[in-house]
């Protein structure tokens, strides 16, 4: 799927990372050459969890807020999924996307029980999704950037498609083309969303892995505005 060698030019170094954190901290050259790398399966199955949430939104500014989180393993199973009682008073549930109304929420455990739940299950793991900034800035969660695999930020995928390196490919168009199938036919349901994105992240999991073995990092950075959710 991903065989053109020209997909892996212009990678960052793998120590951009620690950097890109970093105030005022210049970043290393991107390698013009497509790094040498080998299919390379690093991880077993366990040390990776997949995730999404589902929004609604609150205040005038029309903020997002988690409403539901999912979490799965490796192979897609549910292994933790829950309602989240809000925060703040909801503005908006959009209910026509997301299928939610007070009554879901009414009854949902705290915020800071779900927030506990799920830095506890993400630690020591590699975290799957799609744009995983927007998971962790509504959860109040950091993760080491080099433990994320996002497949919004994944160039191959976005070079592939001939993107822009810098212009973000909705997860609707790259399961669908990279995957023959369509989702978000009834509605933002997260674990569709988190078993989306750990389909995409398989599907090349060993050309992912082997460029990162190599030293080289095959993400874009995600927005700037959200790097307090790196570490």
């Amino acid at each position: 799927m991903l065989s053109d060698p020209q997909l892996f030019q212009d990678l960052m170094p793998i120590q951009g990372l620690a950097m890109a954190n970093v105030p005022g901290q210049k970043l290393p050259q991107t390698q013009r050459e497509a790094p040498q790398w080998r299919p390379t399966k690093a991880y077993p199955p366990e040390k990776y969890v997949a995730g999404a949430v589902q929004t609604v939104l609150h205040g005038i500014s029309r903020l997002p807020m988690v409403a539901r989180v999912t979490l799965t393993d490796y192979r897609g199973f549910v292994i933790y999924d829950t309602y989240v009682r809000p925060t703040q008073p909801v503005s908006d549930y959009r209910t026509a996307q997301t299928g939610l109304t007070a009554t879901h929420l009414a009854g949902a455990p705290p915020f800071p029980e779900v927030q506990q739940r799920v830095a506890m299950m993400l630690r020591d793991r590699i975290f799957v999704g799609y744009a995983l900034w927007e998971f962790l800035s509504v959860m109040g969660l950091s993760h080491p950037a080099i433990d994320t695999r996002d497949t919004a930020l994944f160039l191959p995928f976005r070079r592939s498609l001939r993107y822009r390196s810098n212009a973000q490919v909705p997860l609707v168009v790259l399961v669908n083309q990279f995957m023959a199938r369509n989702i978000g036919l009834h509605g933002d349901i997260p674990t569709e969303h988190a078993r989306a994105a750990l389909d995409l992240f398989r599907s090349c999991e060993q050309v992912w892995e082997g460029i990162i073995a190599a030293g080289s990092w095959p993400c874009a950075l995600p927005p700037d505005a959200y790097a307090n959710c790196f570490v």
